[in-house]
């Protein structure tokens, strides 16, 4: 069952629609989570969650970790960037971080400081106890490293 509120004429919305919007010349200091989609044109210090989808654009800057089902980043993370389903580094960004999704898609010119992650596990963290560089299953997806 969704989430739904009523829109002023009285007809219900999902929540998970919703696009909350960080706009150009903004800066939020503190974290930012949504149920729905959360746009960043602006920058923000803290962490974003979104349980939809997060969108950095070519202006946006996080400088902070990034959760969500699914990330386009075509502006600047310094944080890791987790995603359930998909991430989409475009040929603007640049990741200062380590990623974790099940798909990723890196554009020609994109860049990347720190290990991909990319299997059927998605954007689950390492098992306790395993060290960093360590496969913390047999069946772990690989990690790949991009500088």
């Amino acid at each position: 069952m969704s989430k739904t509120r009523n829109r002023t004429d009285g007809a219900p919305r999902d929540v998970g629609d919703v696009v909350s919007i960080v706009g150009p010349g903004m800066k939020v200091v503190g974290d930012c989570s949504s149920d729905g989609t959360i746009r960043i044109e602006g920058q923000v210090e803290g962490s974003v969650k979104a349980a939809k989808s997060v969108v950095i654009g070519k202006e946006g800057v996080v400088l902070g970790d990034v959760v969500t089902q699914d990330a386009i980043v075509a502006g600047r993370v310094n944080g890791s960037v987790s995603a359930e389903s998909r991430v989409e580094l475009q040929t603007t960004c640049r990741v200062q971080g380590d990623i974790r999704s099940r798909r990723i898609k890196l554009d020609e010119g994109g860049q990347v400081d720190g290990q991909l992650h990319m299997g059927g596990r998605g954007a689950e963290k390492p098992a306790e106890g395993a060290k960093h560089g360590e496969k913390a299953a047999r069946n772990a997806p690989e990690a790949v490293q991009v500088n």
